[in-house]
């Protein structure tokens, strides 16, 4: 097993988010459904970029990039491996990531589609339109996963979104394998229920063949999964199929079944939900920490109904409150254990 470096090393779709707020008469003009997001081409993607206003946000986004933040904010160390162009969004990714504490060291696509980008139009309301091209985060190869990273990190985690490209996927296998071959762990999240649809069989099977340990999951996506309508049938079957599983219920909480247990907490109080954007990305984050630090399933639920419970109280799907100062707030212990 190689040396420690990384608590959780994610991977995903690197996605530069770019916000603005705009009148709803733009969506209008530009034939756009508010708060539906739009799967756009290049072509697209440069002409509603350059009509977006001057003062537009960039940061960098992406399910597993978002949940590296989280894991950076909570004190963690953290890594992401995702593919961005050689281009100028290339570089605000890169440096965001390297700026919040996370690592990042994945060669950049040359001679290829430019970084992917997702123009989230915000309406007075704070109703997100969303435009997204995948251009260059789908272009993730084998070559670009890393023996010596994912081997130094405690899990590796990775999104139901990446099973898309033929590549991608068999570069997320090959994480998969370099981390148990280290005698590490690895999980992933099923991402939303239409990606569960698409790839229902070949998702059983990851877990079935032990390629994944922990898998994360809300309500309808673990519903999906198994094709039901009731949630403890679906649960009764994904204590069979998985290690274990992280399970997200919105305002109820969350809970994680293992070796045949259920473990339950509430969710925070939140004054208002603003955007529930990132939510499930934060819970994974706090999720994962505590447990690849060895602390128990109850203070790992814990740790990421916290995490889930900032992103929500605000517009954007990264934390803006120091995420270590809040878990020490609240009495959830994320130093490492020291049989861990």
């Amino acid at each position: 097993m190689a040396d420690t470096r990384f608590d959780v090393l994610t991977i995903g779709n690197a996605i530069v988010d770019i916000l603005a707020p705009i009148d709803p008469a733009f969506l209008a003009r530009e034939g756009m459904s508010e708060g539906i997001m739009h799967l756009i081409d290049a072509e697209r993607s440069a002409y509603l970029y350059d009509l977006m206003p001057a003062d537009k946000r960039q940061i960098s986004g992406g399910s597993a990039a978002n949940t590296a933040a989280g894991v950076a904010s909570l004190g963690g160390k953290a890594a992401f491996v995702g593919k961005v162009a050689a281009d100028p969004l290339g570089e605000v990714f890169a440096e965001d990531l390297h700026h919040i504490g996370v690592h990042y060291s994945v060669a950049r696509l040359h001679n290829g589609p430019a970084t992917a980008r997702s123009m989230i139009l915000v309406s007075p309301g704070s109703e997100r339109t969303m435009n997204t091209y995948l251009g260059a985060c789908q272009q993730l190869t084998v070559a670009d996963i890393k023996e010596d990273e994912i081997g130094a990190a405690t899990v590796t985690y990775m999104e139901g979104y990446l099973w898309d490209p033929l590549e991608a996927k068999k570069a997320f296998v090959q994480a998969a394998h370099y981390a148990h071959k280290h005698e590490r762990a690895t999980a992933f999240t099923l991402s939303d229920p239409f990606c569960v649809n698409r790839y229902r069989d070949e998702f059983l099977d990851l877990m079935r063949s032990k390629t994944i340990d922990y898998v994360f999951a809300n309500v309808e996506e673990l519903k999906s999964l198994y094709q039901t309508d009731n949630l403890g049938e679906a649960v009764q079957q994904i204590a069979k199929d998985a290690e274990l599983a992280a399970i997200t219920m919105g305002a109820d909480g969350a809970m994680v079944v293992y070796e045949g247990e259920i473990i339950s907490v509430p969710a925070f109080p939140v004054h208002e939900v603003v955007d529930a954007t990132g939510a499930g990305d934060l819970f994974a984050s706090g999720f994962l920490l505590a447990a690849s630090r060895g602390q128990d399933l109850k203070m790992a639920l814990q740790a990421g109904c916290l995490a889930a419970s900032e992103v929500i109280s605000h517009i954007g799907a990264r934390p803006i409150r120091d995420l270590q100062q809040m878990a020490t707030e609240h009495g959830i212990d994320l130093s490492r254990q020291i049989d861990a």
